[in-house]
């Protein structure tokens, strides 16, 4: 019996697993990355090419967060040309920069020819200016302007996010003309649904869906068959407005446009997808005031990125305190009044985080706007004063019975009620008027509101105690 040791086993039973990397939780086969690890550490380039260079780009993505990062480095090297670049457009930034920094220019320079222009973009911002003016000089005249001009828009803008690949054509050409011009260029983008029309100057005249073209005899001429941009975008666009138009209008592209309406670009909803997702988890995680973290961060870049926040929550925290000094002899004489506080705090910092929430989430989406805002701030002032004789009277029941004193009840209760109500108005006010003065209400709005709910809830309920001791 010949001796074939456990990963031979693993590499040799790799089709019989399948072509699902994943396992039924979403995330890589423990089976599968084993075979990887074992493949790098073999350096069997064979398996590999056949079964790691196959992957879809996401698949390689998700598959680069999962190993570890000696292996990251160690399975580009082995795949050389056969790393799809691609893949780096789905992982970390960390990890993306991690690998790129390893990969010497003149790789980088090739893998980048084959690569979407959206794409290309997407590696070569984040490379220093040096890298990527070297990286850029080796690239074909023709792809070189492109990539420049991108790269020359705003970060986070419609024209970072654009493909510089596209069909256009004249007015006058007829129907025949534009279909053989496809069949006969090699130069197209690898898909696409829309045809541009252009004048001489390139600047926009209209659009033509490619079943409009297919469904319209040859001799026609595009220029009446053509019709309006469906809202192109300006170049200069934030990609969250550009996204915004596409979820409002169902596009599936759209043209991109200069200052000057000439046509630079195409953005794809692909793209626009990413958009959404990436600025929903940018607004999660600025609500909680880790900024744009992920998880590849390091100790030192994560610590650094919460800190700010945190001696912001400590400065607040103080704030409350003194609130609480203020009542010292009250709590001396009430020692219920200690155990009881908590509960009125927590429970207004929890309400107003219900209603920043939904405010933050509404100002991102723009469906709410001074228009219709005070419409919103008297529902959610009503919510909150439901809410608070809700929980107030439950919570006043049970703090009466355990300490056995109705008026501790009574107290409780009202103190709950006039923060619930405090707490709705800061979650909606406090976001609204940030937005008003320029700030990301994303950013800042969550330590105010428990600023706010805190100091509210400490004075409503010390001080209405204070009052019924000295009666």
């Amino acid at each position: 019996m010949s001796d074939i040791g456990e990963d031979d086993r693993l590499r040799t039973n790799t089709d019989e697993a399948g072509d699902d990397i994943y396992s039924e939780d979403g995330s890589i086969r423990a089976d599968f990355l084993a075979m990887v690890g074992a493949a790098i550490a073999d350096r069997d380039v064979l398996f590999l090419r056949s079964h790691v260079a196959r992957l879809h780009e996401s698949e390689l993505g998700d598959l680069l967060e999962a190993i570890l990062p000696e292996q990251r480095q160690a399975l580009v090297r082995l795949l050389g040309k056969d790393f799809d670049l691609t893949a780096l457009t789905e992982v970390d930034e960390a990890i993306r920069l991690e690998i790129v920094d390893q990969m010497p220019n003149e790789q980088i320079a090739a893998a980048i020819g084959d690569l979407d222009s959206d794409d290309a973009v997407y590696i070569l911002e984040d490379l220093d200016h040096a890298d990527r003016e070297e990286i850029l000089a080796q690239l074909p005249f023709t792809e070189r302007v492109r990539l420049r001009r991108a790269l020359d828009y705003p970060e986070q803008s419609a024209g970072r996010r654009m493909q510089t690949e596209f069909v256009a054509v004249p007015p006058f050409w007829t129907v025949g003309q534009t279909i053989d011009y496809m069949r006969d260029e090699e130069d197209l983008p690898e898909s696409f649904t829309q045809i541009f029309v252009i004048d001489p100057t390139f600047k926009l005249l209209g659009v033509i869906d490619l079943d409009r073209i297919l469904r319209t005899k040859r001799q026609i001429k595009i220029e009446t068959i053509m019709r309006e941009t469906n809202h192109p975008i300006p170049a200069d666009m934030d990609q969250e407005e550009a996204a915004q138009i596409f979820e409002q209008y169902d596009l599936l592209s759209a043209a991109v446009v200069d200052e000057n309406g000439r046509l630079v670009g195409v953005l794809t909803i692909d793209d626009v997808v990413d958009v959404i997702q990436e600025e929903a988890e940018e607004d999660i995680m600025r609500l909680s005031g880790v900024g744009d973290e992920e998880l590849s961060d390091s100790v030192t870049d994560t610590s650094r990125s919460r800190v700010p926040w945190l001696l912001v929550n400590l400065f607040t925290a103080f704030i409350s305190a003194s609130v609480i000094s203020l009542f010292e002899a009250t709590i001396e004489q009430v020692v219920a009044l200690a155990i009881l506080m908590p509960i009125v705090a927590g429970m207004g910092g929890n309400a107003g985080s219900q209603t920043m929430t939904v405010t933050v989430r509404a100002l991102a989406t723009r469906n709410l706007d001074i228009h219709n805002a005070w419409r919103v701030a008297r529902r959610e002032a009503g919510v909150g004063l439901i809410n608070g004789i809700v929980i107030g009277c439950l919570v006043g029941t049970v703090a009466g019975l355990w300490f056995h004193n109705v008026h501790i009840g009574g107290l409780i209760a009202t103190a709950m009620l006039i923060n619930m109500f405090a707490a709705a108005m800061a979650g909606i006010m406090i976001p609204l008027v940030l937005d008003r003065a320029g700030a990301d209400p994303a950013v800042s709005s969550a330590v105010f509101v428990t600023a706010i709910t805190d100091t509210t809830g400490f004075f409503s309920f010390l001080g209405l105690a204070t009052l019924w001791l000295l009666n």
